[in-house]
Parts: structure tokens; C-alpha cells; sequence
């Protein structure tokens, strides 16, 4: 049950770091305003609307007993000029009139609840009142003895105007200091956002090189730990592909020694086997360079996605695979071209190898674009699907040694797509085979 209402919480939480903010900081202003408000209420209004009620109740309880004391017609006027101009009633005097109705117990609202108790104490005998009557009026009907006296006041003697002002004041100055906060939290919230996009778009191989640390310290430490980290990735990719360059020179010059020795030698079994050998080793180290390169020195740049998958299937139907493309819409994204041709090359010829026809399906997917492979071939058992990613890993068992390359096609593959942000997932294809769905996130 308290796992349950802790995850009701958290779906109503906001998710981001500005709507936390501000509900850290409102929270607290808001529970203020609501207890000054109910204090308010508790105290003052109820103060004013009780002591406005006693008063007009007075004023009523006045009218009568002059009334009844001074009956005559001459002095009923005196009354009723003096009530208007002093007392703001005017008087109506209905002679052998019985009243219609009256209340008896308090009617809901303080301020119809003070009126009536104020009535009651003072005029002891039926009455009744509608504070509904207009906008600007209320009427308050008693029983005499001789008829009913009906009184109509502005409603202003019961309704004092600086409860509306002390809303208005309440809402207005929290609309001000929420609108204070946001732009405040906002100014604050944007450098934080500022490094989560340099760090996506380094980690999409983008150039940052315009960013600065900005913001409070802690942001600009975090911004500076970031070009930190960004500088000793640099020098250590740069470093690896120096290193890499040097073992590369160093070990062609061997092989190429070899292969001229083996040139010079009658052709014969063991020196046709050497041969293969030596040109394996060249074909590997190649091929473990190129891993290694990964997108050295390559830089993003706004490619049409769809024109270069249609250019890598062309190439890949004059060399002879049968291939059923279908982009249903293309997208212009910021990406290394080259690293991205070289993963699409790798995963078509792979399937070229094992299977007979492949489809290739390219689109938008919510926030990803996604290109999916779909082949006839024999498939990727599901426990073994991870293991094809590792560097120099082959199926031995579902896979030809002899045509299946060095084992770093599915490497380099996903290598270059989690460089942009994406991956390369393996699933079973609708028609038996193997799918290969290339997932690149759209540019934020």
C-alpha cells in the first residue's frame, strides 16, 4: 500500500529540476497565504461582520420602538426622513399586515449567521430578511403588534470592502513574487540545461567548443569538470590513435617483407598457406585499426539520412544483394557521415553473407529515427545476441569461418551508433531471420 501511494506521489511530482524548484519555493508561500487567509477569516472578518450586523440591528431595534412609541402620522414621517437620511433605511410601514414567512433557526453564511443572532437578541418577535433583494439592497421585514414594518439598507452596512481589497492584495503580491521566482529559477535552471546539452552533443561526437561555465558555482564547477573530461577524452583518443598509427607501420613493414619472401618462393602447400596467412593478418590488422579509429577526427555535420541510406543500399545492390528499401520519411540530423555509412555497410554486408534478400524500413519513431534490417538468414540465437558485439566474438556455430570476416563488423556497428546517441538492437524478424533496428535519437 506504501509502495503504491509513493508512486501515485512521484507521477504528480513534476519531473523536471525548474518545476521541483518552484514547488520547493511555492510550497511554503502557499501554505502562508492560506493560513493568514483562515486567520482572517477566523478573526477579522468575522469581527467586522459581527459588529456591522450588532449595529444594523440596533438601528432596526431603534426604528421600532420609536414607532411604537410615537404612532401618530406626523411623527411616522419625522421617522422615516430621519431613518433615510441618518440610518440609510428606508421605512415602509404596512398597517394590519401579517408577516408571510420567518426564519427561525441561522441560515448558512457568517454573515447571514451575525445577522440573525444580532436580530434575535435585540427585537425579541418575528422577522424576517433577504440579503438577496439586489446587488446594492437587503431588506429586513419585523411583526408588530399594529401591522409590518419592512426596512431596506444598502448591503454595504453588512459587507466591508477591505475584505475584497485584502484578497486582492493576497493574490496579487503571490501572482507577483511567482512570477518573481520563475524568472529567477529559470535564469538559474538554464545554464544546468545549457551543460546536459554539451554533454549529449559531445557524446554525439558535436563540437562544444563555444561552451563556457556559467550560473551558480556548483554549476560552473560541473561545467568546468566537464571540458576537463572533454580535453583528456581528446588527448586520449588522439593518443590511441597515434599509438595505434606506430603499431600499424610497425607491423605492415614485417608483413610486407613476408610477403615479398613468400613471392620469391615455388609454390608448394605450406608456402600457398603462408600466404593466406599473411594476408589474414593484413586484413585483420586493418580491421582492428579501423575499430579503434572508431570517428577519430571526424566531425557532425547536418546530413539528409535518408539520401545516404539510399546511396549505401546502391552500392550494395551493384554488388550484388538483393535489398527492398522503404524510407518513409527522411531527416536532416547532425551526424558523422563516414562513421554512419561505415555502420549501415557493415550491417547490410553481414546480412549480405548469411542471408538471401534483406529489407531495410527507415522513419521517425516518436523522438527516434529508426532504421530496421530485416533478413531470411538463419538468425542470432537470443542468448548469443550480446556476445556478437564483442570484439573478434563469431558464431561458430551458425556462422561460415571461412566468409565471415574477423568478428568486428557488429562491433563497429554499435560502436558508431552509441557515438551518436543511438544503439543497434538484435530481435527476431517477422519472416524467421534476424532483425537489426539502428536507433538514432533526433538532435534536442
Amino acid at each position: 500500500m506504501g509502495s503504491e501511494q509513493n508512486g501515485w506521489f512521484k507521477k504528480l511530482m513534476p519531473t523536471g529540476l525548474l518545476g521541483r524548484s518552484l514547488l520547493i519555493l511555492m510550497t511554503p508561500m502557499l501554505l502562508l497565504q492560506i493560513v493568514t487567509v483562515l486567520i482572517f477569516f477566523e478573526r477579522h472578518w468575522d469581527t467586522v461582520a459581527r459588529q456591522l450586523s450588532r449595529g444594523l440591528a440596533g438601528d432596526v431595534a431603534f426604528v421600532i420602538d420609536y414607532l411604537e412609541q410615537y404612532p401618530n402620522e406626523t411623527d411616522y414621517s419625522w421617522l422615516q426622513n430621519s431613518a433615510r437620511t441618518r440610518l440609510q433605511l428606508d421605512i415602509v410601514y404596512e398597517p394590519d399586515a401579517i408577516l408571510e414567512r420567518q426564519i427561525t433557526e441561522p441560515p448558512f453564511g457568517l454573515v447571514s449567521e451575525e445577522l440573525f443572532v444580532a436580530l434575535d437578541e435585540r427585537l425579541e418577535r418575528p422577522f424576517f430578511f433577504d440579503l438577496g433583494l439586489d446587488d446594492r439592497q437587503l431588506e429586513i421585514r419585523v411583526q408588530l403588534k399594529q401591522g409590518v414594518i419592512s426596512m431596506i439598507a444598502p448591503r454595504k452596512r453588512l459587507y466591508n470592502s477591505t475584505t475584497y481589497i485584502f484578497f486582492m492584495w493576497i493574490a496579487g503580491s503571490a501572482l507577483i513574487l511567482y512570477g518573481v521566482a520563475v524568472i529567477f529559477m529559470r535564469n538559474q535552471v538554464r545554464p544546468i540545461r545549457r551543460l546536459a546539452k554539451a554533454a549529449d552533443q559531445f557524446g554525439r561526437g558535436v563540437d562544444v567548443e563555444s561552451f563556457k561555465p556559467e550560473g551558480a558555482a556548483e554549476v560552473r564547477m560541473a561545467a568546468t569538470s566537464f571540458l576537463s573530461m572533454r580535453d583528456r577524452i581528446g588527448r586520449h583518443l588522439s593518443q590511441r590513435t597515434a599509438l595505434l598509427a606506430g603499431v600499424s607501420h610497425d607491423l605492415r613493414t614485417p608483413l610486407t617483407r613476408m610477403k615479398l619472401e613468400l613471392a620469391m618462393q615455388q609454390s608448394s602447400p605450406g608456402v600457398d598457406a603462408l600466404k593466406q596467412d599473411v594476408i589474414d593478418m593484413e586484413r585483420m590488422v586493418d580491421a582492428y585499426l579501423a575499430f579503434a579509429r572508431g570517428e577519430e577526427g571526424e566531425k557532425a555535420v547536418p546530413t539528409d539520412i535518408g539520401k545516404l541510406l539510399t546511396d549505401q543500399v546502391g552500392e550494395a545492390l551493384r554488388d550484388g544483394q538483393q535489398i527492398d528499401l522503404h524510407i518513409e520519411d527522411s531527416l536532416e540530423m547532425e551526424l558523422r557521415a563516414q562513421s554512419l555509412r561505415r555502420c549501415i555497410s557493415n550491417i547490410m554486408s553481414n546480412a549480405g553473407r548469411y542471408a538471401n534478400n534483406l529489407s531495410v524500413r527507415a522513419g521517425r519513431r516518436e523522438q527516434d529515427y529508426e532504421i530496421v534490417f530485416d533478413d531470411d538468414g538463419p538468425g542470432i540465437p537470443a542468448d548469443k545476441r550480446e556476445e556478437v558485439f564483442k570484439p573478434f566474438f563469431r558464431l561458430e556455430e551458425s556462422r561460415n569461418q571461412a566468409t565471415g570476416g574477423v568478428g568486428l563488423g557488429m562491433t563497429i556497428a554499435r560502436d558508431s551508433a552509441r557515438g551518436h546517441g543511438g544503439d543497434v538492437l538484435l530481435e527476431d524478424a517477422p519472416g524467421g531471420g534476424l532483425r537489426v533496428r539502428l536507433v538514432l535519437p533526433i538532435g534536442h
